[in-house]
C-alpha cells in the first residue's frame, strides 16, 4: 500500500530548510505521496500557544541559534543564521508553492518548495518579493503564469485551506508530517517517519 504524507511547512522555516532534502530522499525511497501544504504559523500559534520568534525568551532564542549552528553543521548545509531577509512574509510564497501543486503536481511543488527555504536561508534572497519568486519559478522550469494565479484568489483559497488542514491535523509548529494521522514534528522526527513509511 502506497502511502500518502501531508508535508506541513513554513517557507521561512529555518528547521524545514534543515529537513526538506532529507524529507524528499525518504518519501521517494519509499514511494510515498507528499501532499504539500505550507502552512500560515501566523494563525497556528495563537491556537497552540506558540510564539512568534521575538516573543520567546531571551534564552529561547539563544539556544535556536546554538542548534540552528549544530544542524547545519551536522547535515553539511549551508545557513545563514542571521539572514537579510528573515523576519520575512511567507504568504506571498505559500500561495505560490500552493497553485503549484494543485496546477504542476507534488514533485515541482517539492523543487520549488526547496528552492524557496534556500532562498531564506542560504542565498539571502527575499521571499515576500515578486521578482524573486518569478526568478525562483524560472531557474525551475516552471511556468511563469504561476506567479499571477498565486496573487488571485485561488492562490489564497489553496493557502487557506493547507492552513486549515493544518489545524485540523493538530499540527503546530514547522515542519509537520503526517501519515496516517500520526503527527511528527520537526526534521529531527524524519527517522521516525522513515520507519513508519517503512513499516
Amino acid at each position: 500500500m502506497r502511502r500518502t504524507v501531508d508535508y506541513f511547512f513554513a517557507t521561512m522555516s529555518p528547521w524545514a530548510y534543515l529537513g526538506h532534502e532529507r524529507f524528499v530522499r525518504i518519501a521517494h525511497a519509499a514511494n510515498a505521496e507528499v501532499r504539500v501544504r505550507p502552512m500560515d504559523l501566523g494563525k497556528i500559534f495563537p491556537l497552540s500557544g506558540g510564539l512568534p520568534l521575538g516573543k520567546r525568551a531571551p534564552q529561547r532564542q539563544a539556544y535556536r541559534l546554538v542548534e540552528l549552528r549544530r544542524w547545519s553543521e551536522w547535515l553539511g548545509l549551508p545557513l545563514n543564521l542571521h539572514p537579510k531577509h528573515f523576519p520575512v512574509g511567507g504568504d506571498p510564497s505559500a500561495r505560490l508553492i500552493s497553485v503549484v501543486a494543485e496546477r504542476d503536481g507534488a514533485e515541482a511543488a517539492l523543487r520549488l518548495s526547496g528552492a524557496v527555504l534556500s532562498a531564506v536561508w542560504a542565498r539571502e534572497l527575499d521571499i515576500a518579493d515578486a521578482d524573486t519568486l518569478a526568478v525562483l519559478l524560472k531557474e525551475g522550469g516552471l511556468d511563469a503564469a504561476r506567479l499571477a494565479q498565486s496573487q488571485a484568489d485561488e492562490g489564497q483559497a489553496l493557502a487557506d485551506a493547507h492552513t486549515q488542514a493544518a489545524i485540523d491535523a493538530g499540527v503546530f509548529g514547522a515542519p509537520a508530517y503526517v501519515i496516517d494521522g500520526e503527527l511528527f514534528w520537526g526534521q529531527d522526527r524524519l527517522d521516525f517517519v522513515e520507519r513508519r513509511l517503512q513499516a
